[in-house]
């Protein structure tokens, strides 16, 4: 059975700030990932800025990975998806 990774929070159709406390309990310990795909690409990066401006100051960002990933619809057709990963480093001690 895979292990659930708990520094993942995956972004999607909720206000921001849901998001940003969740995220807020990850980074209290460790670096904390933003997963968003699509339209909530925007919300992730809201979220991200959020965490570094208001609440966490001195938290940095780590990896950002940008990708398409291809999903295939229930009719057989195709649609490309663009999705990014966020990474935000607690402040260092």
């Amino acid at each position: 059975m895979a292990k659930k990774d708990d520094s993942k929070v995956f972004i999607g159709r909720k206000k921001s700030i849901n998001y940003v406390m969740a995220a807020m309990v990850v980074l209290n310990d460790k670096p904390v990932r933003l997963l968003a795909r699509g339209r909530s690409i925007s919300r992730a990066v809201d979220v991200a800025e959020i965490l570094r401006n208001k609440f966490v100051k001195g938290a940095t960002y780590g990896e950002i990975l940008i990708d398409t990933e291809t999903i295939k619809n229930t009719d057989g057709t195709n649609n490309n998806v663009s999705s990014i990963e966020i990474e935000i480093l607690p402040p260092k001690k």
